[in-house]
This record gives structure tokens, C-alpha cells and sequence, in this order.
């Protein structure tokens, strides 16, 4: 368990409103936050980037606004999402500031990690956060996303996150310690279950709902998030957060449950490109650019001969040769319109062609995915 979470380079650390959020007084947990902080710290000092995915904004809001015990209406909910999430984005500055680390707050719903251009406006909003040194925190965007309110939950958003961030790992800090064989609330004979090697139909029936008053997430919403992170490359760590430090307490944790990954996230990433997506264009390529492909490096735009169809960018192209083999399929940088524009070109000339600084590759080699090259690079 220890050996994965320290090998990962990239972790999406899912918290739950039971850890943040004091179930009787509706007040913060600050002693909690200041140990997590301090060791979302420490690995970043071990070169680590982290990405927080936090509930909590909808149970600090209820109290500061009065709202009585109980279900809330949706109304009510929202209302008390948007006085919560500026509470809890405050309580995350301040407890990083000892740090001297600066705190992203990103608001998501599911289509943001659904619908491709919303996708990739998101990603490339938290690459470029993660390169500056930043801790993105992100939860749902409840004020306005009405059936997130009532069916989703942060366990899912976590491996949505985790996915598209191709992420080595998503710890999902919870009420209990992993999996077990049934509810061990409610059964005395259940087994825990150290490592899932595969999500199976046995593995499903073992959840039940939720198990505190305010998380959402019970381990049935962990398995659909485990399901879908390690489809993505990710493994996934379900450990008690009840505990101060609760992240460095995983290496010493009497019981935590990991579930393996099936492939690795540019495995994952470079499978779904070559047989997931339907290609809306063509890009064919010279015989140089296709020698720089075969060794596993990007397209440039000076190595494209031609290209057709009408596309955005982030979308699915072939690419092909002069003899029209098909060579590669890729998630291209440009729209077709751009594209076009920039055949043939110097990469130093994009800025005066577009008017913008655009990305030096057409197709950069982390988004394609080669398909016809016999022992090529990955």
C-alpha cells in the first residue's frame, strides 16, 4: 500500500464532510485541515503533485445560515452550498499559508468533465495550476447544478478528476477503512478486504448505502469511483480519515483497502484515442514527420501536408501518410481552421499566423496514440 503512494506522482485526494465537519456543532474540523495541509506539504516536498477534491460547503453553509436538522430542500441546499464554499475555500488558504503554498479553488459539475470542450477548458486550467506549484481544490458546483445536489457525490467527482488529470492514484478519505465482505455495522462476521485486483459483480454486491449524516458517498458510490479511476490508470486507496495526519497515517494504518489499476493512466489515455473516439478529421504528413512519429515524438506543424474535415480543438484526428497509410490517431491541438493555416509552418511563426500563442505541436505525443507503426515508440 505504502510502495504504491509513494511511487504515484500525481494523487487526487478525495475528503469527506464527516472529516471536515463536526457532525454536532456544523463547525470545521481546523486541527484536522492543519494536519492534512501538513501533509499535502510533505509530499509536495517529495515532488508530488496534489490534487484536493472537498465536500464540506453544503454542511458549514446549513449552520452559518440556521437552517434546521434534517433534509434540506433543494433551494435550501444551494443556498447553503454558496455561503459554505466561501467558508471552506478560506479555511484551505489558511491552512496552507504556514506553507507558503497557494490554494486553487475550482468549481465542478459532471458535465465539466463530460462534455469535451468544458473537459479540456477544466484540464488545462489545472495542468497549468499544478505547474505553478499550486493545490487545486475542487468540489461540486451545487449552487447551479441541480441533480449533483441530489445523486452525485464527491467519491465519483474524485475519479472523474483523477481520470482526466491522468493521475497515478485517488485516495478516498472516509468514515471507515476500506472494503469489507458486508457492512461491518451491521454484520459482525465481516472480513476486510486489503487489495481489489479487479472490481468484480462479488465485489459489487458487498456495498451498502451511506454510513454517516453527512457524506453522500457510502461504498457502493467508492466502488463506481474505483471502477472508473482504475479503468483510468489510477489506483485507489479507501483509508479511515478519521485521524490526524491522515494521509501519513496510510503507511502505518492497521487496515486500508487498495484497488489495483488495469493499465497505466498514458496506457489507458493512448487506448482510449486509438479505439474510443470517432475521428472528425485527417491529417496527412511527410515522410520526416512520419520518422519523428516512429520514434515517439509529436507532430509539428512543419511535417503536415494537408488537412481536412471540420473539427475543434481537443478532437480526434487519423493521420496519415502521403500514401495514405493510416499511421496514428491523436487528440490535435488546433481546429481545423487553425490547422489549415498552420500547414507547413515553423513553429516559431504560430504566434504571427494565428495572432496567439498557440502550442508548439499539432499533436503532441502524449495525445497520440500510434497505430500502424511495428515496434515503435510509445
Amino acid at each position: 500500500m505504502t510502495d504504491h503512494l509513494v511511487q504515484a506522482k500525481r494523487i487526487v485526494v478525495k475528503v469527506g464532510s464527516a472529516l471536515l465537519v463536526d457532525s454536532k456543532a456544523g463547525a470545521l474540523k481546523r486541527d484536522w485541515l492543519a494536519s492534512l495541509a501538513a501533509d499535502i506539504a510533505a509530499l509536495k516536498r517529495a515532488g508530488k503533485e496534489i490534487i484536493v477534491v472537498s465536500s464540506g460547503a453544503i454542511a458549514l453553509g446549513r449552520r452559518a445560515l440556521k437552517l434546521k436538522a434534517g433534509a434540506l430542500r433543494l433551494e435550501e441546499s444551494q443556498a447553503a452550498a454558496a455561503v459554505g464554499q466561501v467558508q471552506l475555500a478560506q479555511a484551505y488558504v489558511d491552512a496552507f499559508l504556514a506553507y507558503d503554498i497557494t490554494v486553487a479553488q475550482i468549481l465542478l459539475t459532471l458535465e465539466d468533465t463530460e462534455e469535451r470542450r468544458r473537459y479540456l477548458n477544466a484540464r488545462e486550467t489545472l495542468a497549468t495550476l499544478l505547474s505553478l506549484g499550486s493545490v487545486p481544490v475542487i468540489n461540486e458546483n451545487d449552487t447551479v447544478a441541480t441533480a449533483e445536489i441530489r445523486y452525485g457525490d464527491n467519491d465519483r467527482l474524485g475519479a472523474r478528476v483523477a481520470s482526466m488529470m491522468e493521475a497515478d492514484m485517488l485516495v478516498l478519505l472516509s468514515d471507515i477503512d476500506g472494503l469489507y465482505t458486508a457492512n461491518p455495522q451491521r454484520d459482525p462476521t465481516a472480513t476486510h478486504i486489503a487489495e481489489v485486483p479487479a472490481i468484480t459483480p462479488e465485489i459489487e454486491r458487498m456495498a451498502e448505502g451511506p454510513v454517516s449524516g453527512f457524506s453522500k458517498g457510502g461504498m457502493e458510490s467508492k466502488i463506481v469511483a474505483a471502477k472508473i479511476a482504475t479503468g483510468a490508470g489510477a489506483g485507489v486507496i479507501i483509508a479511515n480519515g478519521h485521524v490526524l495526519h491522515p494521509l501519513a497515517s496510510i503507511a502505518t494504518a492497521p487496515r486500508t483497502t487498495l484497488f489495483v489499476p488495469r493499465v497505466s493512466p498514458a496506457q489507458a489515455k493512448k487506448r482510449w484515442i486509438a479505439g474510443g473516439l470517432s475521428a472528425l478529421g485527417t491529417i496527412v504528413i511527410d515522410n520526416g514527420a512520419e520518422r519523428a512519429l516512429s520514434s515517439g515524438k509529436s507532430l509539428l506543424p512543419a511535417g503536415v501536408k494537408s488537412v481536412s474535415g471540420q473539427f475543434e480543438r481537443g478532437d480526434a484526428v487519423v493521420v496519415k501518410s502521403e500514401d495514405g497509410r493510416e499511421l496514428a490517431r491523436g487528440l490535435i491541438a488546433y481546429n481545423s481552421e487553425d490547422a489549415k493555416r498552420l500547414t507547413g509552418r515553423r513553429t516559431v511563426d504560430i504566434e504571427a499566423i494565428l495572432g496567439y500563442r498557440g502550442r508548439d505541436e499539432m499533436i503532441h505525443r502524449d495525445d497520440l496514440a500510434l497505430t500502424s507503426f511495428v515496434g515503435a515508440a510509445p
